[in-house]
Parts: C-alpha cells; sequence; structure tokens
C-alpha cells in the first residue's frame, strides 16, 4: 500500500518522537490572533465557547466539545467569538535534531523562508491520508480524555510527568493516523485521490517543482496525474500552481514589507523579472505598482517606463 510506503519513508527519516513546545489552558473573553504561519502542529480543544479559525483560507466554525488541528506551514487566523476555554499544544510529532531551537510563531510571521530547516512534516503530504481542520472522531470522548491529561502533566514540568506527557501525545497521534487512514481508504473515487495535493504544493512554493516530480509524488503516471489533476482543481497542474505562487505574492506585496527581490524568490520566480511578468498577466498591474516608497519608484515601474 502506498500509504504504508511512504509512512515508513517518512518514519525512517523522523521517527515517531512528540515534543510539547507549549501547552496550557487558554481563558479568555472574545479574541482574535492574527494571520501567521506556523512551523509545528497546533491541536486546540474547544472546551467552552465558539471560535472562528481560517486555515489556508477557508473558514472553520467549531462549538464547544470539537478539535482543531492546524498543520505545519498553515496560514491561519484564530478568532474566539465568545468568551472562550481553548486547551491547546503546540507539539512536533516527528523527531528533529533541533527541536528546542523551534518556536510557535507570533501573530503577523508569514513568511517562514529562514526557518524551513525546522518546518515539520505535515500528515497530509502522506499519501492515502488527509487529516480534516476540524477533527472527525469515533470516540471524541476517548480523545479528549487522553487530550486534557496530557496538557495537565506537560504542566507539571517533573520527568516522569513530562514522559506521560509525550506517550500522551503519540496516543492521540496513531487514534488521528489509524481514524483518518481509515477513512481515506473508503474514499475510492478518483476525484479525491489528490485531495491532498494542495497543501503539498502550499509548502513547497519557493521550490522548482516540476510536472514529472509531482507525478512520482502521487505515485501515478505523467498523463494519469495530468488528467486526474484537472478533473479535480480544473487546470493543469502548472497553472494552478502559477495561482498559488501569484496569490501569495499579492499577499506578501499587501502584508509584508519585503522587497520584491525576496518575494520574487520566496515564491519560486526565477527573477523578479519572470515575477514581474507573470503577476501583471494574472492581476493586471505589475507588482511595482504596490510598493511605490514616496516619491521613488519601484525597479518594476523604472523598467517598464523604458
Amino acid at each position: 500500500m502506498r500509504f504504508i510506503q511512504h509512512l515508513s519513508e517518512l518514519l525512517e527519516e523522523r521517527p515517531i518522537v512528540p515534543f510539547i513546545r507549549e501547552s496550557d489552558y487558554a481563558v479568555r473573553r472574545p479574541w482574535r490572533a492574527p494571520n501567521r504561519r506556523l512551523l509545528d502542529y497546533l491541536l486546540i480543544y474547544i472546551q467552552e465557547g465558539q471560535c472562528l479559525f481560517q486555515v489556508d483560507g477557508t473558514a472553520y466554525l467549531f462549538q464547544s466539545g470539537e478539535f482543531c488541528l492546524i498543520q505545519p506551514g498553515s496560514l491561519v487566523e484564530l478568532e474566539g467569538l465568545t468568551s472562550t476555554i481553548t486547551p491547546f499544544a503546540h507539539l512536533d510529532f516527528f523527531y528533529h535534531p533541533d527541536r528546542t531551537k523551534s518556536f510557535p510563531t507570533k501573530p503577523g510571521q508569514l513568511v517562514l523562508q529562514e526557518y524551513e530547516h525546522l518546518l515539520q512534516p505535515r500528515l497530509n503530504d502522506i499519501h492515502g491520508i488527509h487529516v480534516p481542520v476540524k477533527l472527525e472522531l469515533k470516540n471524541p470522548g476517548r480523545f479528549r480524555d487522553y487530550f486534557m491529561q496530557m496538557v495537565e502533566a506537560w504542566q507539571n514540568r517533573e520527568p516522569i510527568q513530562q514522559l506521560k506527557a509525550q506517550h500522551l501525545a503519540t496516543e492521540l497521534l496513531l487514534i488521528i493516523l489509524d481514524e483518518h487512514h481509515s477513512a481515506s481508504k473508503l474514499e475510492s473515487s478518483p476525484t479525491k485521490a489528490l485531495s491532498w495535493f494542495p497543501s503539498y504544493l502550499s509548502n513547497h512554493l519557493s521550490e522548482r517543482l516540476t510536472l514529472q516530480g509531482m507525478a512520482k509524488r502521487a505515485n501515478l503516471s505523467v498523463s494519469r496525474f495530468s488528467t486526474l489533476f484537472k478533473q479535480q482543481f480544473g487546470s493543469s497542474p502548472h497553472q494552478y500552481f502559477l495561482e498559488m505562487r501569484i496569490n501569495h505574492a499579492r499577499e506578501l506585496l499587501e502584508k509584508t514589507e519585503l522587497t520584491l527581490e525576496q518575494i520574487a524568490s520566496y515564491c519560486g520566480f526565477a527573477n523578479i523579472h519572470h515575477f514581474s511578468k507573470a503577476y501583471k498577466k494574472r492581476m493586471g498591474k505589475s507588482p511595482g505598482k504596490l510598493r511605490i516608497r514616496g516619491d521613488a519608484l519601484s525597479t518594476i515601474e523604472l523598467e517598464e517606463k523604458k
């Protein structure tokens, strides 16, 4: 099975050794945490209240008793619509030798290029598994009990309690893998075969991905991959990936002070001129239009005026 093969390959490189970075009982009045991208996993239990979480452009409404799992690399905006109690844990599921150097990112931290070596593997990059943001659990009571015990144990800094917290984190991961792998086996429709691919592309925007490489990642021939991809997403892999890059570039132009050269690099364009041409073709105006500094025009605009 491809799921087993992919998981085995991942575990050879990154064994499952959960590391809880931060965990607490968050008791808050209505609140909001602005956009950021994550290096690690964020598991949240909505014990009381109502929350609205934006994850990779999709809104999820959470009620009391529900669990949210946000995977590394995701763009998130979190909001408590009411007074809430939301126990949470920032954690790594897979071992990394520099795990103590990683950290929960801050609001407004959108670009992780400098810390890419600390980014955890995503569960949804394993072929044959798709874990939704809003967890769908067969036995939510058991999962809740394990989670609350884990948070409590982590709060106690004694070594035995830390081992207990790590063991409980492993149990939680095993439940997630077992239940959502089982669900994925039932999804035999070809149109669902690549449901995990957008998240994979989102985490590799700066890389030079080829059609052959993407097809290999999906364990499909190039022609079969292209056909299934267009059936599921309505465009070719190249156009879909380019669209994601342009949208991310627009976000960086609007919300950061990064230079055009940096944005071009982060979004996988060969150079600033390639970036400008692709952006203008898609958006109708050059990226430099958004980057006027006082009376000075950006390099792109100067080039266009020649």
